[in-house]
């Protein structure tokens, strides 16, 4: 067996360990988050001259703080791959739509409102544009490497492990890896397809990226109450020791 099949092998093993480790509701609603965040993207929130902002930002802060239990517990590493496992439902997701909206049956709201446009935009909005799906699935990407590896380096620096210190790292991975996040895309998709300027850009990314950090900030004594209980009762300790 060559380097390459031995590596492959042996991630796909720790891929299995992990999976194991980590609670079956965390992996859930986090892959869910990632599906209806870019689902709901197509849908607009608000939109201004200098702030827009799409639905999808009522579930882009849940899959933040799914990542950040994840790496209090098992370290950037672990996060990184969910993040990527959770990428790829939605890829295979978005793939499922897409292949579903072009066939010839009629959604349910057609027979209520007996109007072809409506089937049309619901067949338009679940199919998906290629060039979104593209920009949100290279943007989760990256925010979520940049996310984990600023998460765990500032853990790696703290000598407290509380609240605060979890906060403290939470709050800050999380504005620089929505920040991130949104540049991307806003790059990708808004400036060169919707026409955006680099100051609609860079000002939509971070009012974003601030109006998810508020809701980091709302929800993080729960954050840090699931993975507290999960340090007391030794979850996923096997892994931990295995990677030791």
């Amino acid at each position: 067996m060559n380097r390459a099949a031995a590596w492959l092998k042996g991630e796909a093993e720790d891929y299995k360990k992990l999976l194991r480790s980590i609670p079956g509701l965390t992996l859930a609603v986090f892959i869910l988050s990632v599906v209806c965040a870019n689902l709901m993207a197509n849908k607009e929130l608000v939109s201004f001259k200098y702030l827009a902002m799409d639905a999808g930002y009522a579930f882009s802060w849940l899959m933040f703080l799914c990542m950040d239990v994840i790496c209090k517990r098992w370290g950037a590493r672990a996060s990184i791959k969910v993040s990527l496992l959770a990428l790829g439902i939605n890829l295979l997701v978005f793939l499922s739509f897409n292949l579903l909206s072009r066939t010839n049956g009629m959604w349910a709201a057609y027979y209520a409102t007996e109007d072809i446009a409506v089937n049309d935009a619901l067949n338009a909005t679940f199919g998906g544009t290629w060039y979104v799906v593209f920009g949100s699935a290279l943007a989760f990407a990256v925010s979520s490497v940049v996310n984990a590896l600023t998460n765990s380096g500032i853990g790696k620096r703290l000598r407290t492990d509380g609240f605060g210190a979890f906060a403290l790292r939470s709050y800050a991975s999380t504005i620089i890896g929505q920040l991130v996040d949104n540049l991307v895309f806003s790059t990708v998709v808004s400036k060169l397809f919707f026409g955006w300027t680099w100051l609609q850009v860079i000002t939509c990314s971070a009012t974003g990226a601030a109006f998810e950090l508020l809701f980091e900030i709302v929800f993080s004594g729960f954050g840090y109450r699931i993975v507290s209980g999960w340090e007391r009762e030794g979850v996923g300790k096997e892994y931990l020791e295995m990677r030791k």
